[in-house]
């Protein structure tokens, strides 16, 4: 509130036209569409992530007797507090070199390290213990470009249907990404098997790699 009262500049807002709670105007903005979309993979890649991750280093811990350089609780902690510097980091590097390089270039990244936390699930502690710091880092970057892409591009009168359309998109694919890896566990032997797991990431991987295609969908005329 400190903040707002300090920085913000007074301003008139526009008054919404068109009927409540009609999304099709939001559904044309293509531009727009590109970052909700993008934004929903974001979720899906970051919740599937954030409520498996300890269930994945007590099978780590598990395979090595115990012997692990942090626990799974406080790895989960570790993890979160990297999202927000991660976030705000992102989205300076989206204004210093465009935020649909950015962003693609994130969620492709992202989508490695998933992939090698995957096969590696049965290599040292201390090997996977860095990729997830990484992997905790790559996974939010692209956060704040994708929100702060969505409020640019929105129409200035549909600004709160298009932030109501974006919340609701990325927190559904948030409880979808902690199903999908669920049901790649199951699938592929349990969360005991170090296939399951890579099996899981790999569903991780293909959410992230699916907000670079909505964004070139986006662009195209």
């Amino acid at each position: 509130m400190v903040l707002v009262c300090l920085v913000l500049e007074p301003f008139k807002p526009q008054p919404a036209t068109g009927r409540l709670l009609d999304f099709r105007p939001v559904l044309r903005n293509r531009a727009a569409l590109g970052y909700v979309l993008g934004y929903g993979a974001h979720c899906f890649e970051l919740y599937g992530m954030r409520t498996w991750l300890v269930a994945f280093w007590t099978f780590v811990a598990a395979r090595n007797a115990g012997s692990v350089p942090i626990g799974p609780v406080a790895l989960s902690f570790l993890f979160s507090v990297l999202s927000l510097p991660a976030s705000v980091l992102g989205n300076e590097g989206a204004i210093r070199y465009g935020r649909h390089r950015a962003i693609t270039t994130v969620m492709i990244v992202s989508s490695g390290i998933a992939l090698a936390i995957g096969a590696a699930a049965t290599a040292s502690p201390f090997l996977l213990l860095g990729l997830i710091l990484i992997y905790g880092i790559t996974i939010p970057a692209d956060s704040g470009a994708l929100t702060s892409g969505m409020s640019a591009s929105a129409v200035p009168a549909q600004r709160g249907a298009t932030m109501a359309l974006h919340t609701t998109v990325g927190f559904g694919l948030s409880a979808a990404g902690a199903w999908a890896v669920g049901v790649a566990l199951d699938t592929a032997g349990g969360a005991a098997s170090p296939t399951a797991w890579l099996a899981a990431f790999a569903v991780l991987a293909a959410g992230s790699l699916l907000g670079p295609v909505a964004l070139w969908w986006s662009r195209r005329s």
